[in-house]
C-alpha cells in the first residue's frame, strides 16, 4: 500500500508573525512545512481540532482534512504568539 503526500493549503494571514522572523528561521520553518507533506503524525490540541508541528520554540497549527487528504495551515509563531493564537480560536 502506497502512502500518498499531503495537499498543503495556506489560510488567509497564516504568515502574519513570519513575514516578522529573519530568513534563518523562515528557512526552518518553511522546511518543516515541506515535510508536512508526507503523512507522519502530528501531534493535537486537547480542546480543538487543530494540529500542531514543532520548529525549535515555533509553532505551526494546522486543520487536517482526511478524506480530501488536505492539510490546511492556519497559524505559524513563536510560542507566545501561538498561545495567544489558541485562547482565540
Amino acid at each position: 500500500m502506497e502512502l500518498k503526500p499531503w495537499k498543503l493549503v495556506y489560510r488567509k494571514d497564516w504568515d502574519k508573525n513570519f513575514k516578522k522572523f529573519d530568513k534563518e528561521t523562515q528557512k526552518r520553518i518553511l522546511k518543516k512545512i515541506k515535510q508536512m507533506k508526507q503523512p507522519l503524525m502530528a501531534r493535537g490540541l486537547k480542546t480543538s481540532k487543530a494540529l500542531i508541528e514543532e520548529v525549535g520554540q515555533y509553532r505551526i497549527a494546522f486543520y487536517q482534512n482526511e478524506e480530501k487528504h488536505l492539510k490546511e495551515i492556519h497559524f505559524v509563531g513563536n510560542h507566545k504568539q501561538y498561545e495567544k493564537w489558541y485562547k482565540e480560536v
